[in-house]
């Protein structure tokens, strides 16, 4: 099947599955006589299986290996629980960060709620610049 119908039974932009071949991601499929890639219901298959993989947000690198280990014959299921849990620890800190912020802005908007506005002479933007706890480098 041409790339046209790839797509539509992987979920996947042609410009993605061009990318993930490009990069190493993807094996190339067969080609046609005339150059036309030509993949088959196993490639459709994987095509899924790497869209699932970058719906979880896991690392091209790390897709490559799943991915290699897979098309070679080989379990990937130490490299697949490996990328799940480095994922799931970079989510849990995500959501620590996340949380900071949010009560960060929550006290900058009460502090906000009491700034009249009577530019040029008072402005809500000082209570930003009171905030050395979100100042990064």
């Amino acid at each position: 099947m041409k790339i046209s119908e790839a797509t539509q039974q992987s979920g996947l932009e042609a410009s993605a599955i061009r990318f993930y071949e490009k990069s190493g991601v993807l094996p190339g499929p067969q080609r046609t006589a005339s150059g036309y890639r030509d993949y088959d219901a196993g490639d459709v298959e994987l095509l899924r299986f790497v869209r699932r993989l970058r719906g979880l947000e896991l690392p091209l690198d790390d897709i490559r290996e799943i991915v290699e280990l897979r098309t070679a014959g080989e379990a990937p299921c130490r490299p697949v629980r490996e990328a799940i849990a480095r994922e799931a620890e970079a989510i849990d800190s995500r959501i620590e960060e996340l949380v900071r912020l949010r009560s960060e802005l929550e006290r900058l908007s009460d502090a906000a709620a009491n700034v009249v506005d009577d530019w040029p002479r008072s402005c809500v933007c000082h209570v930003l610049e009171e905030s050395p706890e979100r100042q990064t480098a």
